[in-house]
């Protein structure tokens, strides 16, 4: 996978890493330092530390980089892909649930109860449900990727790297920000912080909120009988979206050896579930531009409501002993809500195969209630001599019952599955026990070593299930309905830093860690027995330069890697075409990953990031099911073809030996650029653009002609005023500026189709005040 990143303004493409400041300053729509590059500093091994000399690869975004990707309206989380070398992020399920990839490793199942191979960390609380890690981003003030597995620090499942964001912390002093922007199709956006201390030295808070609106402009065209109903055809009855969030924050500082901060949210989201363009892909191509972006002809789903209540909490406390600080973080997390669909695309009489009409679908999965606690100890040593080190333990519980509800209806036969619905209870606990040392073996010469041992345990237990409208309950007998897998496991991580210079980092890395075992029982809803994957293993290594040159006016860094996933998590469809989840024996891939940031007049700043990736599944044996419907193949695969019998007619099945992960593209370009005119009046006039390319991306396990991206391409641009000493910024901007509809996604048997989202053009106003 190539994937480039350069920081962006507004238009969607690409921020990075180790150039961030200045490109996110840029993406922002504020001016550069006049004079060379500010210091990154991360969190990212648990300490405050220079980017620079940090030895693992670390991608950085600002807050203000984000808010810029932002001001359409657009996700926060799926603003994000492709902004960060090696990060890709997709959903088929909405704003509700993204899917993350790094490097090429992730997870494509859309099932409620999947685990992913990337956590997600906000404020230090792990977010390890695929709902919760939907919480929107707002008040930022800085994202960074780990890329490779971080283990040894954070846990299971981040066999492909972590995402933590660290939101604006209160402080003692007032501060206030504000970025809002309205745009097409109703599109809102208020992204807005502010706090300052209740009593001076001792108590402060923050007030922190995003809002975000767009209005529905996708029209149903249906008109005829549904299944349950008659519709007539819909003007804007899909698209839109309300999604309300609101934080507070305490930070109490009795003393300088003693902080506690306290911190509370809430998400309130109403919006529409993905939206699947039957037939919008035809046989033998995977050209797209044919089909209307905002119309679909929905014969079920009720226009695919979604909507989702959130809340959570935590306390994190810290005491400085001296020699050492004892931190604990105690966190709650709770989500109820659902998310509904026509999952087939379309309507079937409007759709058929070989002329005859094949019948409606659709799906709705709902959390009933989802509880998850963490309480994670550490114990750390005083940061700055040569001799660095921490210790800590992590105890996780998330519980949640969820219903899955899913029909099909064929018109040319006797019904199948008219009313299947399952109820699901998924307890997921783990506890582990990790440490970390770093000494300075000489000078400028320094080793790191890692460790962790990790119990994760899940159990899936059918609670009900419901076959027909009369409730007969015809679930197999002999089938599984309580289902416990554990594993224990080690991860660890060793690396090497040299400091050639001042302005020259080399290090190299290696480090294993590994993904807990995985249950799917939404299986049960089509009769079928749970599927289930054991643990896999990751081993990876890196070797990379960061350097700051031409007097600090360049930063420019690379870094290459490669890695094997043993026993991988895949999810593919078996013979009766039900979906799966299973292990695969391997994957291996190698690929690099280069960030450059430059300027080379006062007024001009100039970005560009680029990642390459090549990836392969090793497996000879592992066949999946392909592009079916009513028995005949409706795609076309690369690889040899095998027909079987099935429950439901004939199965295609082939081979998946040699294929890239899906939805791991093999490159990634994002190139920006941003000019500032001083003004007479000491403020400044701003033009800002960017522009990403997306490389071969493969959607699903098997090679076809139809189910890949390849050269697909958005640009923005951003052109505005700053007011002197950045008071307030007023700008045009435009995302998405010439209107491309890329392929984002599949649904193979319905040759359906996923899109990016629309060109949205707007007004945008951002200002700080203190």
């Amino acid at each position: 996978m190539l994937g480039v990143a350069f920081g962006s303004v507004v238009g969607g493409s690409a921020a990075f890493a180790q150039a961030a400041p200045v490109q996110d300053q840029v993406q922002a729509g504020q001016a550069a330092p006049e004079e060379g590059l500010d210091d990154i500093v991360v969190t990212a091994e648990r300490r405050s530390e220079n980017l620079q000399k940090v030895p693992l690869s670390v991608g950085v975004a600002s807050g203000d980089a984000l808010r810029a990707y932002t001001a359409g309206g657009d996700d926060t989380l799926l603003a994000l892909s492709g902004r960060v070398p090696g990060l890709y992020v997709e959903s088929t399920t909405g704003r509700i649930f993204p899917r993350f990839y790094i490097r090429g490793l992730g997870n494509i199942d859309f099932y409620l109860g999947a685990s992913q191979p990337v956590t997600i960390i906000q404020d230090d609380v792990i977010l390890e449900h695929v709902v919760l890690k939907s919480n929107p981003v707002f008040d930022v003030r800085q994202v960074e990727v780990l890329r490779g597995p971080q283990g040894s620090l954070f846990g299971r499942n981040t066999t492909a790297g972590i995402i933590k964001f660290d939101t604006n912390k209160p402080t003692n002093d007032f501060e206030s920000r504000a970025s809002a922007s309205v745009g097409s199709y109703g599109s809102v956006s208020l992204d807005a912080g502010v706090g300052g201390p209740l009593i001076k030295d001792l108590l402060s808070i923050r007030l922190s909120t995003l809002l975000q609106h767009r209005s529905n402009y996708i029209d149903n065209a249906y008109a005829g009988v549904s299944q349950d109903s008659t519709a007539t055809p819909r003007k804007d009855a899909m698209g839109g979206f309300d999604d309300r969030n609101v934080r507070v924050q305490l930070a109490l500082t009795p003393g300088e050896r003693f902080t506690l901060d306290l911190s509370g949210h809430a998400r309130w989201y109403d919006g529409t579930s993905t939206l699947f363009h039957r037939g919008a892909l035809k046989k033998g191509s995977n050209d797209v531009s044919a089909e209307p972006r905002n119309t679909v002809s929905l014969d079920e789903g009720n226009d695919n409501p979604q909507s989702y209540n959130t809340y959570g909490g935590s306390a994190r406390a810290s005491y400085d002993f001296g020699p050492a600080t004892l931190t604990s973080i105690t966190a709650y997390e709770t989500t109820s809500g659902f998310s509904r669909g026509d999952t087939d695309g379309g309507a079937g009489a409007n759709f058929p195969v070989r002329g005859v009409a094949n019948g409606f679908g659709q799906s709705q999965g709902q959390i009933r209630d989802l509880d998850q606690w963490s309480q994670e100890v550490r114990v750390a040593g005083t940061p700055g001599g040569r001799f660095n080190w921490q210790l800590g333990g992590l105890y996780f519980d998330n519980r949640d019952i969820t219903d899955f509800y899913q029909r099909t209806f064929f018109l040319t036969t006797a019904a199948r599955n008219p009313n299947n619905w399952v109820r699901l209870h998924d307890v997921n606990t783990s506890w582990a026990g990790f440490g970390q040392v770093s000494y300075e073996l000489m000078d400028k010469l320094t080793v790191t070593l890692g460790g962790r041992i990790t119990e994760d345990k899940k159990r899936t237990q059918l609670l009900k299930t419901v076959q027909n409208a009369a409730g007969v309950n015809q679930y197999p007998t002999n089938f599984r309905r309580d289902v416990t897998l554990k594993s224990t496991k080690p991860s660890w991580d060793a690396s090497i830093l040299y400091q050639a210079s001042p302005d020259i980092s080399l290090y190299s890395r290696v480090a294993q860690g590994f993904r807990g075992p995985t249950i799917q029982g939404r299986s049960a809803v089509f009769n079928s027995d749970f599927s289930t994957a054991n643990s896999e293993t990751i081993l990876s290594w890196e070797t990379g330069i960061k350097t700051r040159l031409l007097d600090n006016t360049l930063t420019l860094n690379a870094t290459v890697f490669g890695y094997r996933v043993n026993d991988i998590q895949l999810n593919g469809n078996d013979v009766n075409g039900n979906g799966i989840l299973f292990n695969g024996n391997k994957a291996e891939a190698y690929g690099m990953e280069a960030e450059a940031n430059w300027k080379p007049v006062p007024n001009l700043t100039l970005g560009a990031g680029l990642s390459l990736l090549h990836s392969a599944i090793r497996d000879k044996t592992t066949e999946v099911q392909i592009c079916a419907l009513n028995n005949l193949v409706v795609c076309t695969p690369s690889a040899p073809v095998r027909a079987v019998p099935g429950a439901f007619g004939t199965t295609y099945l082939v081979k998946i030996d040699g294929e890239p992960l899906p939805n791991a593209p093999e490159y990634n370009v994002d190139l920006t650029a941003r000019y500032d005119q001083p003004l007479g009046n000491g403020g400044r006039a701003f033009i800002a653009g960017d522009f990403n390319i997306q490389g071969y991306t493969q959607f699903v396990l098997y090679k076809t002609k139809e189910f890949t991206a390849n050269g697909n391409f958005e640009g923005g641009l951003k052109i505005g005023y700053a007011a002197p000493d950045d008071a307030y910024e007023l700008a045009v901007f435009a995302r998405n500026i010439t209107g491309e509809k890329n392929l984002k996604g599949v649904i193979e048997n319905y040759m359906a189709a996923v899109f990016n989202e629309p060109r949205i053009i707007g007004v945008s106003l951002s200002g700080k005040f203190r």
